[in-house]
């Protein structure tokens, strides 16, 4: 069966399965990329998989420049299929994999298990995991995501239209959440020129962004050890009480608070993993967290406060954020 070419013709929940390695690697340039996007070593494991589809992957949040919204071309996530940063030095980040449709082909029946592999030369997929180091003799990694601005280079306006019909007709998200997307990206945008343009005395409220979190701490942001493990029922803490734990750019010892995760502010979930160490996208150098941060499981970045992003990012929470939940 021949390779779909055009993500336009997948929806989520679809079927489809992972091309050999060898296949793959038949796409890819002298740098193990296409189209500007690297093909990881650690998604071998999942060629001949069948696996369905997450999200239709046409837009990003640009995290690196923080320009918003990059146009991604022929690109899906699928489920289930996330880094585990084996030939990145460890990073711990979790990121959702980009799958080039030209890598994968619908697939029917059950999700049977992959037939055996064939060996292959994948010795370009670890050279381009691991490029020249530092002047100190740190390694610099490069992956999907420190090459994401190469992959996606187009910017994606507010006013690009296009964007909202392509999140409804591949079922990333409803028509609801499409127009709600919308408007707190345009309700920011207006605050954002307000606080440019205006006294504070007529800014609607002090010109913060939808979600309207303001960072209460004085001085260094407070931390808390839970020393959290694996398998434990935590809480996310309130608004109010994460609140009082930022600084004014809602960042608590550097690392930042996004405002759509007040969404999960009350609710409980159990920890899947601690985070010591993950890669800095903009340089690929590896930073080693002084403070380890916590991963939820099923607590997924949400996309309606971003535009409908659909990268998937899985949230790192401080853990001065939650709270135990005893077992009873």
């Amino acid at each position: 069966m021949k390779a779909m070419k055009t993500a336009e013709s997948f929806k989520v929940g679809d079927l489809v399965e992972v091309l050999s390695a060898e296949d793959i690697l038949a796409t890819l340039d002298e740098k193990g990329e296409l189209d500007g996007l690297p093909f990881m070593p650690e998604m071998l494991e999942f060629c001949g998989r069948k696996l369905t589809v997450y999200k239709v992957a046409h837009k990003l949040c640009d995290t690196i420049d923080r320009t918003g919204l990059r146009h991604m071309t022929e690109a899906l996530h699928l489920s289930g299929s996330r880094c585990d940063g084996a030939a990145h030095g460890g990073c711990q980040t979790a990121c959702l994999f980009y799958w080039k449709t030209a890598w994968l082909r619908r697939a029917e029946g059950a999700l049977d298990p992959p037939p055996p592999a064939k060996p292959v030369d994948v010795q370009i997929l670890h050279r381009n995991a691991v490029r020249e180091p530092f002047d100190d003799g740190a390694p610099r990694y490069a992956c999907q995501a420190t090459e994401i601005l190469r992959a996606a280079p187009g910017r994606l306006p507010l006013k690009d239209m296009r964007q909202y019909v392509w999140d409804v007709r591949s079922g990333n998200a409803t028509t609801w959440e499409t127009v709600r997307a919308f408007l707190i990206g345009l309700f920011n945008r207006v605050q954002s020129l307000s606080q440019r343009v205006l006294p504070k005395r007529l800014l609607l409220k002090e010109g913060l962004a939808w979600g309207f979190l303001k960072g209460r701490a004085i001085g260094g942001t407070p931390v808390a050890t839970l020393d959290l493990q694996p398998g434990e029922l935590v809480r996310v803490k309130s608004k109010d009480e994460i609140a009082a734990t930022l600084d004014p750019n809602l960042r608590n010892r550097g690392m930042g608070f996004e405002v759509g995760l007040t969404a999960f502010c009350g609710r409980t979930a159990k920890v899947v993993g601690r985070v010591e160490r993950c890669i800095d996208e903009p340089t690929g150098r590896m930073l080693e967290m002084k403070t380890p941060c916590i991963l939820l499981e099923d607590f997924v970045c949400p996309g309606v406060p971003n535009m409908n992003c659909p990268r998937g990012h899985l949230p790192f929470w401080r853990e001065i954020w939650l709270e135990r939940v005893e077992s009873r």
